[in-house]
């Protein structure tokens, strides 16, 4: 879909992103700088509520931003239950697998923070940790909630393992076992009816906030359960760490092998507070939410959407992915109304790549190092340089004697190629397209199809890489460079918890993409696919290696 002559991450070291000669070995890395990133939607929490929503615009060929903090409320827990599809899965695996789902339509999702989220001429300005900078047409706010526990020396410890606040997320794990209902409010009466079915062995100690007398109190007497009232001290572990007991105040000691406490819920709106939104009262007495219309997730603020548990506190986990799917599908009309209005049908990604091309010159314009040394040796003909940015790897094959079309999604690009071509007088031919759409290239065929660093977004049916494959002619060859991904993932997993990487690489189509593509037709023979050290003098913090990958079309 795009690129440029260096991958959007690496801008640090685009002044020698692509010279192939000299030593970088001495070199220091310099820190990322901060980068502006433009998307049709940035989702601000990357759980339930928010993965959904990407995932329902991201079908719409919406471009899509999440950031998320990496603090889902509900990772204490080892499973999440009443989930259908996926009851007992860890919330862990949930996201895994919510997230890989939402990259395969090219949705990225960021781990950091927002820091604060204005308005502008341009729309919505979203600071975010490590200085970088998210601009979009609309917001979801999908933050969610906090839990607010007694303070009670000893019961965090168990927090989200035995010390639960849901008998429909988490009761039947303790069924049978010894349940102490811990109520600090009148709300904590509300879900002991449903304790008393799930285990004989109840007992009710109020903490506080309920008076002795009354009513459901009487009740709950009256069916045999046992209420203390009498506040709790701290809670008690066994010699391995596991909860024992509660002592209350007068030395009692109440055995227990869960506790169900109401937790209060307070409402995530930092980021938004410059907005003027601000959280209200819920009308059940148990949080602070977001007020806004039950039906498209419309806050107060004119383009800012609320999803999930941030406007509705009381959601499990199942309706609170279907919650961000609604509000998901709700601003794709919205978006598609404000379009059609304008008569206009933007392609997903342009704006992010021409807000890159807006400023100053982004890479060295030298040639990549490693598509030197694979075409050097190569007969020239017609080459197709995908994702060509300001074209320093198409304007060199010019050089050479290649007949050269630069294709981009970026038309700011586009217009340096040419600009630069014409100064040195070379015949480059121009392409706007996107790498995703129907017939992106013509359905011409190359000599040479070449990417270097090429952000192509994934799609389920892998389109972007059968448009490369069909733009080579028989005989032709497929020249693929990208960064080795493992030195990507050894990154994030060392990355301060504070800083954002701006791009999320699971997000683009890989080298493995194209090499199961290619084992899987006889029309092809691999050539090369090697890991080797970055071309010298491309010196970078986050990428050692590249992968290079070249294959000939036998037919």
């Amino acid at each position: 879909m795009t690129s440029s002559d260096q991958h959007p991450e690496d801008q640090h070291s685009a002044d020698r992103a692509h010279d192939h000669s000299g030593d970088s070995s001495a070199e220091p890395h310099p820190a990322l700088p901060s980068i502006t990133r433009h998307a049709d939607v940035a989702i601000i929490g990357g759980s339930a509520a928010g993965l959904a929503a990407a995932l329902q615009l991201s079908r719409q060929q919406r471009s899509v931003i999440v950031v998320d903090a990496g603090d889902p409320r509900n990772a204490p827990a080892a499973a999440m239950h009443s989930y259908l599809g996926h009851e007992g899965r860890s919330p862990a695996d949930f996201l895994r697998i919510a997230r890989a789902e939402v990259c395969s339509y090219g949705a990225e999702v960021l781990t950091g923070r927002a820091l604060d989220v204005a308005r502008d001429a341009e729309g919505f300005r979203i600071e975010l940790t490590g200085g970088h900078v998210l601009r979009a047409r609309r917001v979801v706010a999908a933050t969610g909630l906090t839990d607010e526990l007694p303070e009670i020396p000893g019961l965090a410890e168990h927090w989200g393992t035995s010390v639960i606040h849901c008998p429909f997320c988490h009761g039947y794990e303790s069924r049978d076992r010894r349940i102490v209902a811990l109520v600090t409010s009148p709300v904590g009466l509300h879900a002991l009816p449903l304790l008393r079915q799930l285990t004989e062995q109840l007992t009710v100690v109020v903490h506080g906030g309920v008076p002795a007398e009354d009513p459901q109190l009487a009740t709950l007497k009256s069916a045999g359960v046992p209420v203390i009232v009498e506040p709790v001290e701290r809670i008690l572990d066994d010699d391995a760490g596991r909860l024992r007991a509660l002592r209350l105040a007068d030395g009692t000691e109440v055995p227990a092998d869960t506790i169900l406490i109401g937790t209060r819920l307070h409402a995530r709106v930092a980021p938004f507070a410059g907005l003027g939104l601000a959280a209200s009262e819920h009308p059940t007495g148990i949080a602070s939410y977001v007020e806004a219309d039950p039906v498209t997730g419309a806050t107060a603020v004119p383009g800012l959407y609320a999803a999930g548990t941030l406007a509705e506190p009381t959601l499990q986990v199942l309706p609170t992915a279907a919650a961000g799917g609604r509000v998901g599908a709700m601003i794709s009309f919205d978006l598609a109304q404000e379009d059609l209005e304008a008569a206009a049908r933007p392609v997903a990604h342009a704006a992010d790549w021409d807000g890159r091309y807006s400023g100053d010159l982004q890479w060295s314009g030298n040639p990549n190092g490693s598509l030197v040394a694979e075409a050097a040796g190569l007969t020239p003909g017609t080459a197709l340089d995908i994702g060509a940015g300001e074209g320093g790897d198409a304007l060199w094959l010019a050089e050479q004697g290649w007949r050269v079309t630069a294709s981009d999604i970026s038309k700011l690009a586009l217009e340096r190629v040419r600009a630069e071509a014409q100064r040195r007088s070379l015949p480059v031919e121009t392409l706007q397209t996107d790498a995703n759409a129907a017939e992106p290239f013509d359905r011409a065929r190359y000599d040479l199809v070449t990417a270097a660093y090429a952000s192509i977004p994934r799609t389920p049916d892998a389109r972007g890489v059968t448009n490369f494959l069909d733009a080579v002619a028989p005989g032709g060859r497929l020249l693929i460079i990208n960064h080795d991904v493992s030195d990507i993932r050894e990154t994030l997993s060392t990355a301060e918890p504070e800083s954002t990487r701006p791009f999320d690489h699971e997000a683009f189509v890989g080298t493995d993409d194209f090499v199961e593509a290619l084992t899987a037709s006889p029309e092809w023979e691999i050539e090369v696919n090697e890991r080797r050290e970055r071309p010298a003098g491309a010196a970078s913090a986050h990428h050692v290696h590249d992968v290079v990958l070249r294959a000939r079309r036998l037919s």
